[in-house]
């Protein structure tokens, strides 16, 4: 079954145009792009040329944009228009210095309603836990989503219990208030 290109990436719920249900068609970007053709990397052939750090029998093809270190084809790894080595790559990742490769997310909905949750059984502890929920609540609201497709009810739930903890402080205050003015 082919479906239209208009249906991909629009993040909304659209009718499949052969049975009428309801479909979120996501494909990735990687998909869209042209393949490049690769090589194993060119065999050394001249005394004093280049050679890569990693496979001295190799021909560099261009050096790594952040040690310099000469590179062929096969350890040329292009990150968002970076030439890096392996070394590199894993050292960043390590590090957290290359913001392109992401691996994990903080998932603010699910932060947002423990928050929320997690102190009913110490009551006191609600007093400062409600309003962080709230505003983790309204980080998530402008955080990209997981991967996963996951529903904004954990905010919403987070929202309402943060707030109902909020209300119900506020008639605790109240009542103390009206019990020391008499």
């Amino acid at each position: 079954m082919v479906l239209p290109g208009g249906m991909v990436n629009i993040r909304e719920l659209a009718p499949c145009p052969h049975c009428g249900k309801k479909i979120d068609l996501r494909v990735y970007p990687a998909h869209f792009r042209q393949e490049r053709p690769s090589s194993a990397g060119e065999l050394l052939m001249v005394d004093g040329e280049a050679s890569c750090f990693y496979h001295p029998q190799k021909r560099a093809a261009l050096p790594c944009d952040l040690c310099g270190r000469f590179l062929c084809a096969l350890c040329d790894v292009d990150l968002a228009g970076k030439h890096l080595c392996p070394a590199c790559v894993d050292t960043g990742q390590k590090k957290g210095k290359l913001l392109q490769l992401e691996n994990k997310r903080i998932l603010w909905d699910s932060a947002a309603l423990g928050m929320a949750l997690l102190p009913l059984i110490v009551w006191f502890f609600t007093m400062i836990t409600a309003p962080a929920a709230i505003i983790m609540g309204i980080i998530a609201l402008k955080k990209p989503s997981s991967i996963v497709p996951r529903t904004r009810i954990r905010i919403y739930l987070a929202f309402v219990i943060a707030t109902a903890q909020l209300v119900v402080w506020g008639f605790v205050a109240a009542h103390f208030l009206r019990n020391a003015n008499r």
